[in-house]
């Protein structure tokens, strides 16, 4: 077992963070304490969680200014977008929080002459919520105000490579003087995480991240009949129709590849263009791609930052060579961005076309700055094209015609299908996927039907 866990910044290569792992009897305390407390966190009104819950939003938001920073050094996102994920976060949290009382109401099936029957959304127990480094705040929120809303304790474990993002959601939890045990973090490695699942601590874990990690999830839960959330590697598809808006889906797909240097579960990865409008495209797409700005993410000036590891870049760089040894075409020279550097996690933005479907970037989660660009002739090859991946997160179509991105959304296999956006999370809609994207759902009502368990109560009231 490790002795610390670090945060290795991508900004200097140089240790950020530095913290012990949790002992042994550590994480036995803890989630013995989260048990106790859960006993009497549930029996409070929904109300009542509600305030503690929007004052540690208030107080998350409070620390806008120290986060943004900190989440630059740690990840390597431009601070010139860092607020942008705490909006987020409050957004999501809010909402989740708004719904509470209608999302855990009893659910009536109707009257029945002598019965009274409903079904109450009884809290599991505690949340075990494994966090990754990409969006921490965004992703850790999902499962978090709405595991503490329906009356659940949560335990909070979060990514080396964004080691003080739990210990800011237990300042924020702090000042809002929640009760002591609902909410706590750990530091663990991951052969501690996997003996937590293992020995059934827990009674729910909510994990994102890799799929070989979600498998390590799913078997160290193997026999222990818990709840097991995976938001696990997407490959998410886009598809230009020869009637879309073309500057609008220009604009809003190289942002949706390359923002957080692609290393978003919903970023496109590749596109597929109608062949009426391929030239058109694919040049706006490149000289727009060029206006980017690589460089120290604590610059107002970056666009783009370094990727989280060097070694994650390495595997970005080593498919886009795989590529062009294939036959695909890069577009972009990496000598025009001077901060790009071989071994280092500073990598420029790159576009491909005369990619395959046999090509590791067309089929492989890439997690970087690079997209795969091939052109279709309608809409039948789009989504049979799209549909051919292991991953199933998010669809992004671009036409004027809903009617078609209705038909085309019902044809591809995904959780999500969008319209004329990308790479977004709408609170209020079910956040899922298909095929080795995972299982389970967050956000929306039915993200609380997940943190919960149903009790039928079938009353006879006459005898």
């Amino acid at each position: 077992m490790a002795e610390t866990i670090e945060c290795i910044s991508p900004v200097d290569g140089q240790v950020y963070a530095s913290r012990r792992v949790a002992r042994k009897k550590e994480i036995t305390a803890a989630f013995a304490a989260a048990h106790a407390a859960q006993e009497q966190w549930k029996r409070l009104a929904i109300a009542e969680r509600a305030a503690y819950c929007s004052a540690a939003v208030d107080a998350m938001i409070a620390m806008t200014e120290e986060i943004v920073p900190e989440l630059a050094w740690q990840m390597g996102r431009p601070v010139r977008y860092g607020a942008g994920e705490l909006r987020g976060f409050e957004e999501r949290a809010r909402y989740m929080i708004a719904i509470a009382g209608e999302a855990l109401s009893d659910l009536d099936p109707g009257p029945k002459e002598g019965f009274v029957r409903y079904v109450k959304r009884d809290p599991l127990g505690v949340v075990f919520t494994i966090a990754p480094w990409n969006y921490p705040y965004l992703t850790a929120v999902n499962s978090v105000i709405p595991g503490l809303m329906a009356g659940n304790a949560v335990v909070l474990k979060h990514a080396a490579s964004t080691l003080l993002v739990a210990e800011r959601f237990q300042q924020a939890f702090d000042r809002a003087k929640l009760p002591e045990g609902v909410f706590q973090h750990l530091v663990l490695d991951h052969k501690q995480t996997g003996e937590i699942i293992a020995a059934g601590l827990a009674n729910m874990v909510c994990f994102t991240g890799s799929v070989a990690g979600g498998k390590a999830m799913e078997a160290a839960s193997a026999g222990r009949f818990i709840n097991v959330g995976l938001e696990l590697g997407g490959k998410d598809p886009a598809y230009v129709r020869p009637d879309a808006n073309m500057a609008h889906a220009i604009e809003n797909l190289v942002d949706g590849a390359f923002f957080n240097s692609g290393q978003s579960c919903c970023g496109i990865e590749r596109i597929y263009v109608h062949k009426q409008v391929w030239s058109d495209f694919v040049d706006g797409f490149v000289d727009l791609t060029k206006k980017y700005v690589l460089g120290s993410p604590l610059d107002q000036e970056t666009t783009l930052g370094p990727m989280v590891r060097a070694e994650a870049a390495a595997f970005v760089r080593k498919q886009i060579a795989s590529a062009v040894r294939g036959g695909a075409r890069s577009h972009i020279d990496p000598k025009s961005f001077p901060m790009d550097q071989t071994d280092t996690p500073y990598m420029a933005p790159q576009v491909l076309t005369s990619v395959t479907h046999r090509m590791s970037v067309m089929m492989e989660e890439s997690f970087g700055p690079v997209v795969g660009i091939m052109k279709v002739s309608g809409d039948e090859e789009a989504i049979e094209l799209m549909n051919d991946s292991p991953y199933g997160l998010t669809a992004a179509i671009w036409t004027q015609d809903v009617d078609a991105a209705r038909a085309i959304g019902d044809e591809i296999e995904t959780g999500t299908v969008f319209m004329n956006r990308c790479d977004y999370l709408d609170p209020a809609l079910t956040w899922t996927g298909v095929k080795d994207t995972g299982r389970g759902a967050t956000l929306s009502k039915m993200g609380y039907e997940a943190l919960t368990r149903p009790k039928s109560y079938h009353l006879r009231t006459r005898t």
